[in-house]
Formats: structure tokens, sequence, C-alpha cells
């Protein structure tokens, strides 16, 4: 029974929730709103439940019309394969058109899109996205807007082991003149002095000028940056700094000073350290990362995100027998030339990303069905939002650890097919603003571009919310996922790592940058691009992940905050504001568009005449089925949404709900064509199941799956993935994932 006093027509079920009109809440999680959300957010508890039936009453059968639109395209698309064996793409373009799947590009127009933090509008830098669910990850991915230069080099294999350079387990004298060398070299690149910040032996500030001393051969000079308005200020007392900051491509770096320090004291200078400005924005998820299938698992999700709304989110550390508290840094402060005090923010501008359209959650019914769990994170997370949004029009901004200081709430809005399904969530936006209070646009949008339908579409889906939009991303994996349901009946795919070097996913990815220039996001929005996936490969993301912001792209995705901080001397190394000037107009034109939407509907099917051999087919599955087993096992029996899974070969990946959609949905394929027939996907997920339980085997908890296969929940979902892939929506792996974790975590309270 819920301890909530009945009012109006509320009252309290037998079954754990309380009834409001057509609604039908969770009492613990009606319990929360009511004492943790509403109060701070300055809403009265009547009005808000009411407005939310209401809102459930408008827009749940609009979600329910666009999904089945969705299968009404997809099935056009089944027949029309399935009736065209042999593709002739002018045709099949034709087709696409005349079913409404592919849209008329719309007439020139910019985005109106006002009150935008500059981390979004005109910086560039990375950007981490995190399961929101983890208090500590969460905590991490906010805090990491600084990180250490020297932690980052030292810890990873940017900095070679070779030649008595080994990490250790303690500290190592030439690795760590190596990791001061790669530092000091990046001083000289993007903020040179007239000689080599390799000999710098003093930093001292006089008046508004940075004094530089260099010593070589045991001669000391006077030297001088050669930007001196690089220099904008400086931490400490101006006789004894204990920071020098500096800017360079709208980003700061911090130059520690501490002679007594361990590092410091054995420096020239007493340098001790370089902080890099790094992840200026963070994506704090409530979708692909987490596993979040009931109220219980939803109170969580929220509770974080009100935490860091507040700025009061703490999390207790135990680590190497020390326990700890972590909670939101402060903001950063220095003295600039002219004596006034500077504050810079010490976290990580954050978005939300909500769900997407299609899954429902039991937290709550509407009419005895589940509500759509997109609509109800539109309005609880815009709710919390609210709170940093009021701090802003009370002027009450400094020294609170505020979000926003324009008064936007970001919020990002995955797995959209199409411009009617971002007008869709245009118009909830609209409501969701109308019922909390808010000004017009104050909720901002981020569509990721990672449908099919939204790809072909991009720019008349940004059309749909001009005066919103914030942000658009490509997503490499569920681009991919969706490609290979699409045109699931076209044919055999090539081999999963084939796909990305292919002509439709080097368009895909033009097309999102083209598209954002050409609309007007330079100095409004972000345009992002995909994350690194190897977290433990920093010398080879180094090498890689350069190309994003040479492609015009102002943030990337990173899977640490120390791969932020890594990341982040690429957008010294590339100015992406004049990458932009010189791509408008040479990349935006009607032209260029209607090639790359051609690359982009090639379907990258296997040649006929280049038959893959057994050993090739046999490693794709096998791949695959790791890939799929090693991720469900964690979601399903752990409800661990993100982690490092080791793949096949034990290297670690960052695995998500969509790295799964890619390997189901190829295996799948496969098997719609007779590559591999029922039987063998089932041999080779048990073949594969004893290696995952194999890798898993010192995990605490871990129940081997190939103890019993067929009273393994998480082995029966896997398989089930690729078994009905085919029938999946979208090929999405929510369904059967949800389903699998609620009977998991049915059997553990039993």
């Amino acid at each position: 029974m819920s301890n909530n006093k009945p009012e109006n027509n509320n009252k309290a079920l037998e079954n754990n929730t309380v009834e409001q009109g057509r609604l039908k809440i969770d009492d613990r999680f009606y319990q929360f709103v009511n004492e943790s959300v509403l109060p701070p957010a300055k809403l009265q508890k009547a009005e808000f439940w009411q407005n939310v039936e209401q809102l459930f009453a408008r827009f749940v059968p609009i979600n329910k019309a666009l999904l089945q639109q969705r299968e009404a395209l997809q099935a056009k698309i089944d027949e029309y394969h399935t009736n065209n064996t042999s593709l002739d793409f002018d045709h099949y373009k034709q087709f696409l058109q005349e079913i409404g799947y592919l849209q008329p590009q719309p007439d020139s127009f910019e985005i109106g899109s006002t009150k935008v933090d500059p981390e979004i509008a005109t910086m560039a830098g990375p950007q981490l996205v995190v399961p929101v669910m983890n208090a500590r990850y969460a905590l991490n991915a906010a805090n990491a807007r600084w990180g250490s230069l020297y932690d980052a080099l030292y810890g990873t294999d940017v900095i070679s082991e070779e030649g008595g350079a080994e990490k250790g387990t303690s500290y190592n004298v030439v690795r760590g003149n190596r990791v001061i060398e790669y530092a000091r070299e990046v001083l000289n690149q993007h903020t040179p002095i007239t000689g080599d910040w390799k000999t710098v032996s003093k930093l001292a500030v006089e008046g508004q000028n940075l004094i530089i001393e260099t010593t070589l051969d045991g001669a000391t000079q006077q030297d001088a940056l050669k930007e001196p308005s690089q220099f904008v200020g400086f931490q400490g007392d101006v006789a004894a700094p204990t920071g020098i900051v500096l800017r360079h491509n709208n980003l700061h770096l911090i130059i520690q000073i501490d002679p007594t320090s361990p590092i410091g004291k054995t420096d020239k200078a007493g340098i001790k350290d370089i902080v890099l400005e790094s992840a200026l924005t963070t994506i704090m998820d409530c979708e692909d990362s987490v596993a979040a299938v009931d109220a219980e698992d939803k109170i969580v999700v929220y509770k974080n995100w009100l935490g860091l709304m507040q700025g009061d989110l703490e999390e207790r550390i135990d680590k190497n027998g020390k326990t700890f508290v972590r909670a939101m840094n402060d903001d950063v402060t220095y003295t600039d030339v002219s004596g006034e005090t500077v504050t810079l923010p010490g976290r990580a501008l954050m978005f939300v990303r909500n769900v997407g359209h299609l899954m429902t959650n039991p937290v709550m019914t509407f009419d005895g069905e589940e509500v759509p769990e997109g609509i109800l994170d539109g309005i609880i997370t815009s709710a919390i939002g609210k709170i940093d949004v009021d701090r802003v029009k009370q002027g009450n901004v400094d020294g609170n650890k505020q979000n926003s200081k324009t008064g936007s709430i970001y919020i990002v809005k995955p797995k959209m097919h199409g411009p009617t399904e971002v007008a869709f969530s245009n118009d909830l936006f609209d409501s969701i603003e109308d019922m909390l209070g808010l000004d017009r646009h104050t909720l901002k949008m981020g569509i990721m571009d990672e449908e099919r339908r939204t790809s072909v579409n991009l720019r008349a889906c940004i059309k749909e919310a001009k005066d919103r939009v914030v942000f658009i991303n490509t997503g490499f994996l569920d681009r991919t996922g969706d490609e290979l349901h699409t045109s699931m009946l076209a044919g055999p795919f090539k081999p999963k790592g084939e796909l990305k070097t292919m002509a439709w996913i080097q368009a895909y990815e033009q097309s999102n940058v083209a598209s954002g220039l050409s609309t007007g996001f330079k100095g409004k929005a972000q345009i992002g691009k995909g994350m690194w996936p190897i977290p433990d490969q920093m010398a080879a993301m180094m090498d890689a992940k350069v190309v994003h912001p040479k492609a015009g792209a102002n943030t990337a995705w990173v899977p640490s905050p120390t791969a932020a901080t890594l990341h982040a001397l690429h957008y010294h190394q590339v100015s992406v504001a004049s990458i932009q000037d010189q791509l408008v107009g040479s990349t935006t034109t009607a032209e260029t568009f209607d090639d790359l939407l051609n690359d982009i509907l090639q379907i990258p099917l296997l040649s006929k005449d280049e038959p893959l051999s057994p050993g090739v087919i046999n490693h794709e599955l096998d791949n695959n089925a790791q890939g799929i087993l090693g991720y469900v096992v964690r979601w399903v029996d752990a409800g661990i949404g993100c982690s490092k899974v080791p793949d096949i070969n034990n290297v670690g990946l960052m695995e998500d709900r969509a790295t799964c959609r890619i390997s189901s949905q190829h295996m799948a394929n496969w098997l719609q064509h007779g590559l591999c027939s029922e039987e063998r996907v089932e041999l080779v997920m048990k073949k594969m199941a004893a290696v995952v339980d194999k890798q898993n085997e010192n995990t605490p908890g871990y129940e081997p799956m190939c103890d019993d296969f067929d009273s393994s929940i998480a082995f029966k979902a896997a398989l089930n993935l690729v078994l009905k892939g085919r029938v999946q929506p979208s090929g999405y792996t929510e369904p059967l994932l949800h389903q699998a974790r609620l009977a998991k975590k049915a059997n553990q309270t039993n």
C-alpha cells in the first residue's frame, strides 16, 4: 500500500500503485517525484500529475502511430526486395520516394537556436557519454572538464614502455621524463615561445605580462610567448604563481607550479603538471548504456540526474583499502591580466539523453498500458532540469555548480526515424515547456543521426526542430544496425569489419557535417562524431581520431576522462572553426547532397561472384556470437548497460546496446540468406558461451551460462536476438533484453 494520502481522485491500490485519473503510478516512483523533484522545481503536485495525464492523453496515440508507420514502411521495403531480387538503383530510389521514406530536400534555411552555452556553440572539444544510472561514472564524467596531461600520458600506451619506460607499480623516472618531454612539446606546438619550453627554468608574472626564463648550457636568458595574448592569467599569488593560464583555439590549459611536489622539485621551473581543458560536454545517458527496466531502476536514473542538476551528487568510493567521497568539482578561478578574478566552469556541460520512441516502462500505465519511456523521460528530466534553469532566472549562477549559464536544458533524442518523428519530439518539448512553465525553446534538442531514414532526410529533420536543435551526431553502430534491418531481405551483407570501409558510411559521415554547416550550425550548435571503442589503446586513438576535427566536427565521443584529455590535444592541433569556414559553400551545394545521398543509399551487400570461404564465415559467426554474449550476460544478469567487454581476442571494447544491435542483426541477416542455419547459430552460441564464461570466471557473482543453457535467461536472450532478430522492431535489442532482465530480477527476488 502507498503511504501517500489519497487526494481528489487519487487512491492507493493493493498492488503498490497510486491511481491518478487514467494513470496508475508505482508508489515508490510517485513518492520520489513528489518529495524529491517537485519541491526544488517549484511545481505543485496536483497540477503536475494532472498535466502528466493530459500530456500522455495527447501524445501516446501519436507515438503509437509513428511506430506503426515505421512498421508499414519496413513492410513495403521488405516486399520490394522480395519482388526485386536484382537491384536497379534508380528504380529503388524512386520507390523510396514514392512510399514517403525518402523526402524532398527542404529549401535553404538556418537554425534559430538561441541561449546556447559556448561549450556547444563556439568551442570545440571532446564529449563523454556515460550511464547516468552509475553515480561514480557520472561524477567522473562531469569532473572531466579538466584533466592532467601528465597522468593521461603516464598511464596509457601513448608513451611507449620500451627502453626502460615500463609503468610498473611505482614511479618510473625514465617514463616520467618521457611524459614531461612529450608535454613540453605540446606547449612548443600550441603555445610556442621564442626558444624551447624544454629549457624553461622560471615562470613569473609581472604586471600584465608572463615572464619566462630559459636556461641552456648554463646560460640563462629572457624568453616570451610568440603570441603574448595566449597568456590570460595566473593562479595563486602574483609573486609566486601556482598556475599559469594559457588559451589556444578557445581552450584553456594551466601550467601548474609547485617546487615542493614530487614532480615539481625535479623540474627547473618547478612545473608539476599541465592541466588541459578536456571534456567540454558530457551526455548523461538514460538510454543505450543503462539497463533501466522498472520503477526501481528509473528512480536511480532520475535521482542521479537530480543530484547533477542540484550540484550535490556524491558517491562513496572504496579503493585500495581507503574510503572517500567523490563529489562534483568546484569552478576554476584565476586572476586575469587586468587583475580581475575570472571563473571557468569546473565541470563539463551536461546533456541528458532520453530514451527513444519505441520502449515502454512499467513505472506507470496510461489506460492500462505501460507509458512510452521517451515521453516519461522528457517530462521528468525536464522537470529536474528546471531546477538549474530557475537559478539562472534568479541570477544565482556562480558558486553553486550551475550547469547551463544561459538557462537551457539539453536533451539528446536518439533513434528517431525521419522528420515526422523529430516533429513529434519538437511538439512534445513544446508541451513539456508549457506544463513546467518554461520559456519556449528552453529545452534544446540533440538529434542522433543514427537511423537510415534520418540520414537520408537529415536536413529535413533539422528543419523540424530548427529553433531548438543544438546537436547532430553520427552513430556508426546503430546506423549500421538499421542499415542491416532495413535492407534485411535485399541479400546477405558483407562481413561486419568491411562495412565501415564502404562508400555509404563515408558519405553518411560527410553528409552529417555538410547538413549541419548548410543549416547554420557554425557558432550555434555541435556537429559530433562517434565513439572510440578501445579504451586501452590510446596511442591508436591519437593516430585515428584527429580525423574528426579535420572533418569539421566540433566534438567527438571518447570512452573515459583520460581519453578526453588526450583527445583534447586534437582540438589544439586543428582549428575546427577554420575547417568549417573552408567547408561552407564547397561541400554544401545541392549537387553535393545529391551525390552523397546516392552513396548513402548503396546497400553494402556481398557480391554474388565473390562467395565467402568457410573460414571467413566461421570467424564472423564466432566474433558476432562472442560479442553478443559478452554484452548480454552482463546486461541481463547484472544490469550493466555499458562496460569494457573483452572481445574474441581479449581486447577490451566499450559495448552498449548499439554494438549488440549490429552484431545480432548481422547474424540474423546471414541466417535469413542461408549462410548459416538455426542449428549452427545455436552451436556457435554455445561454443562462444564457454569463451565468455572463461573470460568472466573471476567476476564476483558471475553465473556461467554453460552450467545450464536451458535455465540461463541471459543465454536464451542472446540466442533470441539472432533467431528472432528478423522480426524485432527496427532490429532493436531493447524488447528482448528488457524482457530477460525483468525475468532475471523476478528470479532474484523469489
